[in-house]
């Protein structure tokens, strides 16, 4: 830190919290540059011990510019195009504005005017993302805090859940294609999002412990899920073929990019109406529940960050629940029940 006189005027020079070196014209006294480097001091000490920090002047377009920048690499390229969309009707409400003289009051106003044309879900994800946005500026020393972190996303409709029953099933995969098949299989039996599947390579398969490995799931995490049977015979029976890469390749060796068009026209002639790709994942979950699957599993293997996701289909598993409560009017303790299973059985053994 200093302070140093050219042609006359005096200046001071130091570098900020965050490693940027600043230089400010303060004029032609010199005991005026000293003053403001005391102060300049002063406030950096504040911000070094208190939290204290000077937001710098960053206008919101620009950050939008740094934010996707950041998204492109650190986020799938569903999630990547989806803050595109958020950004460009955000920048029509905020564009030029200083990111710190945007207020919680200002995003409401949002809230209220974009819920009159559009969906819940689609205002909350504009609320997410310049959420995020926010913090990734404190983060990166635009912001001393995020004042949006109070905003309330809109309440949504509890989400979508068509699954398929046995025959349903059944009827799908006698009129599926010979490329699709696998891949429905491949959903029925792990849930997997479409993108995820189309993404897999031979490398992601571990036969020797059965299991698949997801490198870049919609929340850019890695998790694994196990290989049953149903899908060992499938994958044992697809390859690798002619050294392909992609587990799901056309004759050219290339992943399919989409498989709407294959898989609805399965759909109409297998005569199920209102499903779609993403509905097998349902599929998945529901019979996993129906089955007495608890719901903390299913949202592992699902990868859901937060158990509210999972609770969607908490409602099928009401016939399992019914018959725990109903050994109690036996004057049976369910767990008892299985205590004493386990005591015959190694008994027996």
């Amino acid at each position: 830190m200093r302070i140093y006189q050219r042609q006359n005027i005096w200046y001071i020079d130091y570098t900020s919290q965050n490693g940027k070196r600043i230089r400010k014209r303060v004029g032609h006294s010199k005991d005026q540059a000293r003053l403001a480097l005391k102060a300049v001091e002063i406030d950096l000490v504040k911000g070094k011990y208190l939290g204290i920090s000077e937001p710098e002047k960053m206008i919101f377009e620009k950050l939008c510019g740094e934010y996707l920048t950041y998204a492109r690499t650190n986020k799938t390229a569903s999630s990547f195009r989806r803050d595109q969309v958020s950004i460009n009707a955000l920048l029509k409400t905020f564009g030029n504005c200083q990111i710190k003289d945007i207020t919680a009051h200002d995003i409401d106003y949002h809230i209220n005017q974009r819920k009159v044309t559009l969906k819940n879900s689609t205002v909350n994800r504009e609320v997410a993302c310049i959420k995020h946005m926010f913090n990734k500026a404190v983060e990166w020393g635009y912001l001393s805090n995020n004042p949006l972190k109070t905003v309330k996303k809109l309440k949504e409709p509890p989400g979508r859940v068509r699954y398929l029953n046995a025959e349903e099933i059944e009827r799908l995969m006698e009129q599926c294609a010979d490329h699709i098949k696998p891949m429905v299989v491949m959903a029925l039996n792990t849930g997997m999002r479409k993108g995820e599947i189309l993404n897999l390579t031979w490398g992601d398969v571990d036969f020797k412990n059965r299991i698949l490995h997801i490198r870049q799931t919609k929340n850019n995490e890695h998790k694994t899920i196990p290989i049953n049977d149903t899908l060992l015979n499938c994958l044992q029976g697809l390859g690798p073929q002619l050294g392909n890469q992609y587990v799901f390749a056309n004759p050219e060796g290339k992943p399919y990019t989409d498989v709407k068009t294959g898989f609805s026209r399965a759909v109409q002639r297998a005569g199920i109406t209102d499903f779609r790709f993403h509905d097998l994942r349902h599929t998945f979950a529901s019979r996993l529940v129906m089955a007495g699957t608890d719901l903390r599993t299913v949202q592992v293997l699902l990868g859901h960050k937060e158990i509210k996701m999972t609770m969607r289909y908490s409602h099928l598993s009401d016939t399992h629940l019914r018959e725990a409560v109903k050994r109690l009017e036996n004057g049976t303790n369910p767990a008892q029940e299985e205590n004493e299973k386990s005591v015959t059985s190694a008994k027996v053994g």
